[in-house]
């Protein structure tokens, strides 16, 4: 009975070791406000692409409030080689307009 306990506690150890040295270090940890910016504009950038949508390296993503309805969020996505308008409604595809 013992050899389980310990067998278990040393399995126990090593999982929690490697889940820690999974974790990000503390200089490469975002700020709240720097891991909010980075979600919008990687989901957008995902979702333009598996439409057929060329977007490098995502940029930045601004919501345009004007154009935007609490149903359909309207952003503008800054691509390193494009521009592009994109509207979201829940369970829809994008509505995808390059700009420039």
């Amino acid at each position: 009975m013992m050899h389980r306990n310990v067998s278990a506690l040393i399995h126990l150890f090593a999982g929690v070791v490697l889940f820690a040295a999974s974790l990000p270090h503390a200089d490469r940890m975002m700020s709240p406000a720097q891991a909010a910016e980075e979600k919008p504009k990687e989901m957008l950038a995902a979702q333009i692409r598996t439409q057929g949508f060329v977007c490098d390296k995502a940029v930045r993503a601004t919501r345009d409030a004007k154009r935007s309805r609490p149903d359909h969020a309207v952003w503008v996505l800054k691509c390193t080689n494009a521009t592009y308008r994109v509207g979201r409604a829940p369970d829809m595809a994008a509505q995808v307009q390059p700009l420039k």
